[in-house]
């Protein structure tokens, strides 16, 4: 009996209490634990899905890039506001409808056919999904010989296609004042017209249609379209430009 005593004395010490409190503490955390380490699994199977969905969102919304290739009329020249510029106004179009497309203003005053061809294989270091090709004014209104024109622009639709058979070109035509010849004039128009037809290209015939001679759309020099006379050129684009970006 006092043996028995003792021994249930022995089980009720501060001893044998704290190591059952220990005990039952013990037992009573590892739901959390195991919780615990539920949650850092979870979060991690989330973040990792969510670097998933970025990345394929970013593969996703990776836009194409459109790309005017010209002299001063795509340049912009004596704008004040390089978004008045018809490649900036495209942008907006194309913005308003949610397309995932880049326009890129790749226009330099003063350029001529043959300048275009010397800067065109740099230019094509990008990936370009449609080639708008506005060159040959200048060649016109200095003279060049026609041969050379067409001779020049057809060097740049065989770059561009060599360089990128999936790119779509489309050329846009130009016109000269009567003042230069009529025979000139005329057999000037005509490169544009055949070009298009030899290389399947889409086409513009002019690209200053309803601007161009007009006063009231034109700056001060005659030639060059001001900030009303690039809504207009932007319209004639988008007429051919939107049914290839849309369809």
């Amino acid at each position: 009996m006092p043996k028995a005593q003792n021994k249930q004395m022995n089980l009720n010490s501060p001893k044998s209490i704290a190591h059952k409190l220990l005990k039952f503490c013990y037992i009573m955390s590892l739901p959390f634990l195991l919780l615990t380490c539920g949650d850092t699994k979870s979060e991690k199977s989330t973040k990792k899905l969510q670097s998933n969905q970025q990345t394929e969102e970013a593969t996703t919304t990776s836009t194409k890039t459109i790309l005017c290739f010209g002299d001063s009329i795509t340049a912009g020249y004596g704008l004040e506001n390089s978004d008045d510029a018809y490649p900036a106004l495209l942008q907006q179009k194309i913005d308003s409808l949610g397309l995932n497309y880049t326009v890129i203003n790749s226009g330099l005053s003063g350029e001529t056919s043959a300048g275009g061809k010397s800067r065109i294989n740099w230019v094509l270091n990008q990936d370009i999904s449609i080639f708008l090709l506005e060159l040959g004014a200048n060649d016109g209104l200095r003279g060049v010989p026609l041969t050379e024109t067409r001779s020049n622009l057809q060097a740049i639709i065989d770059s561009v296609k060599k360089k990128s058979p999936d790119t779509t070109i489309i050329l846009a035509g130009m016109e000269l004042p009567p003042n230069m010849g009529q025979d000139y004039t005329s057999e000037f128009r005509q490169i544009y017209a055949e070009l298009a037809e030899e290389n399947n290209l889409e086409f513009i015939p002019f690209i200053l249609k309803d601007v161009g001679g007009i006063k009231e759309l034109n700056q001060n020099d005659g030639i060059h379209p001001n900030v009303e006379g690039h809504k207009i050129l932007a319209n004639t684009v988008w007429d051919t430009l939107k049914p290839l970006i849309t369809k």
